[in-house]
């Protein structure tokens, strides 16, 4: 029992990572373009253009094995448990926001997250 935790746990850190690499993605597509201003046309034209950029289709890769992993785990655990091992996305896209993206994640940010997963934590415990 203890080794199919330890495969469910990490096919659960598995999406979360693949989450992680979806939303770097993502933004850094949003990044390259200019942002819309003014009219439903701009926003209009604004999505053509992101609709052209590869790296939007890297990350809807990425969101597919993602779910076909998460998939896989709801067959295999209760949705309590797997929804709240999941938030170690928080700490992922926290980490990939300041060293990769180069954003500034301030204490007090930091600390919200580590209060958000231990107690999401405590939550799939109960």
């Amino acid at each position: 029992m203890k080794e199919e935790l330890v495969f469910i746990l990490f096919l659960i850190a598995l999406t979360s990572i693949c989450d992680t690499i979806n939303q770097l993605f993502l933004k850094s597509a949003i990044n390259s373009l200019a942002s819309p201003r003014g009219n439903v046309k701009a926003v209009f034209k604004f999505i053509m253009q992101l609709i052209l950029v590869p790296r939007v289709w890297v990350s809807f890769l990425f969101s597919i094995i993602s779910l076909c992993i998460w998939l896989f785990v709801l067959s295999q655990v209760d949705l309590s448990f797997a929804f709240s091992a999941d938030s170690m996305h928080y700490i992922f896209i926290a980490i990939v926001s300041r060293f990769i993206l180069k954003e500034r994640v301030c204490f007090k940010r930091w600390l919200g997250i580590i209060l958000i997963v231990v107690g999401i934590m405590l939550v799939s415990l109960s």
